[in-house]
Formats: structure tokens, C-alpha cells, sequence
């Protein structure tokens, strides 16, 4: 039997992923809890195997519930349950032990295969959480945008705006050494190899819209 808690600060949206889990056989809702504190206690006092957590969760958030039951509940697996998907945010998510991540919009299609992957110590993301997302984080580690200078933002907000290196030294005053120097260095901070990546990169971290 696999027991899973859930927490989520929305009452529709526990009664809808227990109903949606509580429909698998061999799977039992061992739990509910409406903000993180609450998580943190009732992980403790469950023993739990799978804990599907919202990130935005009153009081402590999603992420340092995961750390928290992490570190007192041995074994427990944690499916981030969220609207959210920047780089930083699954940056922390990993960081705090949690090994699934899924959208809310993609729970109806995923939550099953989700529970099922942890159920057997197997991590899930979903595809909105690109392979070459997580292969950065696990081999280098991923960097945020503080990490860049304002000049080198604005370089490579333009880069993800499709203008040329030309185009980027005429508009902020600076020369093409100097934007090729900016692109080089914003590159090697964040670890990226390719401008398609740093496209990516700028997309998802509100750089630039897309």
C-alpha cells in the first residue's frame, strides 16, 4: 500500500487530487494539510511515502516543507504540486530533496504517472521541464539571474530578442567587443553553452517576453 499526504491551501484542490489518487488501487490518502506547518506535522505523524505539496503554501512555503519532511521522514518522496516552473524555482525544488515536479495544469494527465514514478523512488518532471534543464542542474548547477550584471541582463534580454550583436552595441551605446564580452561572460555565469540555451534561459526566467 503506498500512503500519500497531501497539501494544498485550496480545499477544491485536495478533494480533486485525493479523488483523482484515491481511484488507484493500492494507493491511500493518509492525510490533508492546509498550509506547510501543518504538512510538516502531519508528514511526522503519517510516515507517509509520497507527499504531493504545493509550492505557494501559507506560513512555510512548498520548498522548505519538502527540506524540512525531507530530513525527518526517511524514505518520503516529494511531488511538488505548482503553478510555477522558472529555473530558480526548480533550482530550490531539487535542492531541498524533492524529486517530482508537476503542474497543476498537467495534473489530470500526469498525476497518476507522477505517484506511480515516486512510488518506486523514480524521479518525475514533466516535459514543460526541459531534459536540458535539469542535465544543466545536475552537471554544473544552475545559476540565478542575479548572477548577471544589469549590463549583461540587457545584453542578453536583446540576444533573446533576436537582434544582432550590431544591433545591441547601437542600441546601448557600447561597442561589438563589448556585447561579444557580455554574451561570453552571462554564458560562463550561468553556465550555458549555446545561444539557443541562453534564449531558453531568458524566456523562462522573465528576461525577456516571450
Amino acid at each position: 500500500m503506498t500512503r500519500i499526504l497531501i497539501a494544498d491551501d485550496h480545499d477544491v484542490v485536495r478533494s480533486g487530487v485525493r479523488a483523482i489518487l484515491e481511484g488507484h488501487e493500492g494507493w491511500e490518502v493518509v492525510g490533508e494539510a492546509r498550509d506547510g506547518k501543518e504538512a510538516i506535522d502531519q508528514a511526522l505523524a503519517t510516515r507517509p511515502d509520497i507527499v504531493v505539496l504545493d509550492y505557494a503554501l501559507p506560513l512555510v512555503n512548498g520548498v522548505e516543507a519538502a527540506r524540512q519532511i525531507r530530513g525527518r521522514v526517511p524514505g518520503v518522496e516529494i511531488l511538488i504540486f505548482t503553478m510555477h516552473d522558472t529555473d530558480s524555482l526548480v533550482r530550490d525544488v531539487l535542492e531541498a530533496g524533492a524529486r517530482g515536479f508537476l503542474l497543476k495544469s498537467d495534473a489530470r494527465q500526469f498525476l497518476i504517472s507522477a505517484v506511480e514514478s515516486l512510488a518506486i523512488h523514480k524521479p518525475f518532471f514533466t516535459g514543460k521541464v526541459s531534459e536540458a534543464l535539469l542535465e544543466t542542474y545536475l552537471s554544473k548547477g544552475i545559476a540565478d539571474p542575479s548572477a548577471l550584471s544589469s549590463r549583461e541582463k540587457a545584453v542578453v534580454q536583446l540576444i533573446a530578442e533576436g537582434k544582432t550583436n550590431k544591433q545591441i552595441a547601437d542600441i546601448l551605446s557600447i561597442s561589438t567587443k563589448t556585447v561579444e564580452t557580455h554574451r561570453a561572460t552571462a554564458m560562463g555565469k550561468l553556465n550555458l553553452d549555446t545561444t539557443a540555451a541562453l534564449i531558453r534561459y531568458a524566456i523562462r526566467n522573465k528576461l525577456v517576453e516571450c
